[in-house]
């Protein structure tokens, strides 16, 4: 049996502000079977300047005559809403996750909800300072490396390290560096950190996920990795388990024809309920390594096989040859593996067609 994969129901913004709603979408993502739901904190004028334009795809979905600032100042919710909605999942045994924009933020999850898993969004990746408050206060992080080049995530994972380390020496380009590469940095990003490859467009297009990426985020940096999907189904998320992902996050809402910037690009509850059923099946099916037969087979080899037989009579005292030795169904007789051995034998008795030698 493979590692159980970690599945993150994203419910990000698509509460649209509102309590019961995400309410729902806890309820949802826990009788989906997923691990984990998560959420996204924020304080939207720490977060966005009033001057920050929309992405392309949020003009999309919500219109060109809003702000961003305007916008997600809509889809914050209170600090006594998070308090409402980790006490709902912990009542249903799904784990609560949110993901901080800002220090407030982040102080607020760890400090006074007790959160130890801190999911950074691909856009703060380049955010040093962030990073480094992130580093000293969480206990494990999930790195999500959208829009980012190589070098990118390993400069962000050498921050990271850089604070797991607990130097006592101001922060730098070269202190990351010798923190990456360090026994004790390695070791503390290979003990606290995930990276997840993924590909912020919404909706991203299959031409553009480049799944064998996050096989190359494996091998660069020897961390577990996964992924984060954008894509319309479920389909790149179930392949990115068969490539290894330990960790899947998917964007769901309870209708895709609300209003809202990342409604369009989420799953609906069946959906995601099929999304996870199908990760179990395909994790299920990975197994080990080790080539072997299932203990389910075993019974069908001496069916399926096929044995060295007679293929017409013969009298005590003939040789075995190419026209006499035939190799037929069962197998629970002598392996063909050894039909070169029998060539030339000298029969020790009678056979009648069909019988095993």
């Amino acid at each position: 049996m493979t590692e159980r994969i970690f599945i993150i129901a994203e419910a990000g913004v698509n509460h649209n502000g509102s309590l019961d709603v995400a309410k729902q979408m806890i309820d949802a993502a826990a009788e989906a079977g997923a691990d984990a739901v998560k959420f996204q904190t924020f304080k939207a004028e720490q977060v966005v300047s009033r001057h920050a334009p929309k992405a392309e795809y949020q003009q999309r979905t919500t219109g060109v005559e809003e702000s961003q600032l305007d916008m997600i100042r809509k889809l914050e919710l209170s600090e006594s809403d998070h308090v409402a909605l980790i006490d709902h999942a912990r009542c249903l045994g799904i784990e609560f996750l949110s993901t901080p924009f800002d220090s407030a933020s982040l102080a607020f999850l760890v400090d006074s909800l007790g959160l130890t898993t801190i999911k950074i969004p691909s856009g703060e990746i380049t955010n040093a300072p962030f990073l480094l408050e992130i580093a000293h206060c969480a206990k494990r992080v999930i790195l999500s490396t959208g829009m980012s080049m190589l070098g990118e995530v390993e400069t962000a994972l050498g921050v990271l390290a850089f604070g797991f380390s607990g130097q006592d020496i101001p922060p730098a380009i070269a202190a990351f560096e010798n923190a990456y590469g360090s026994a004790m940095g390695r070791s503390a990003l290979q003990s606290r950190v995930a990276v997840l490859h993924c590909t912020t467009e919404y909706p991203t297009s299959f031409a553009d996920v480049n799944l064998r990426a996050m096989v190359t985020l494996r091998q660069a940096f020897g961390l577990p990795v996964g992924y984060s999907d954008h894509t319309p189904g479920i389909a790149i998320p179930i392949a990115a388990v068969a490539l290894g992902a330990k960790i899947i996050e998917k964007h769901f809402t309870l209708d895709r024809n609300l209003s809202g910037p990342d409604h369009k690009a989420s799953l609906e509850p069946e959906e995601l309920k099929q999304m996870v059923r199908s990760i179990r099946e395909v994790e299920m099916a990975l197994g080990s390594s080790v080539k072997q037969p299932a203990v389910s087979e075993l019974k069908n080899r001496s069916v399926a096989r096929k044995s060295l037989m007679i293929a017409h009579d013969i009298r005590k005292g003939e040789l075995f040859t190419r026209n006499n030795l035939a190799v037929k169904r069962p197998g629970d007789g002598v392996s063909p593996i050894h039909y070169w051995e029998w060539l030339g034998r000298v029969s020790d008795r009678d056979y009648r067609q069909d019988d095993k030698v």
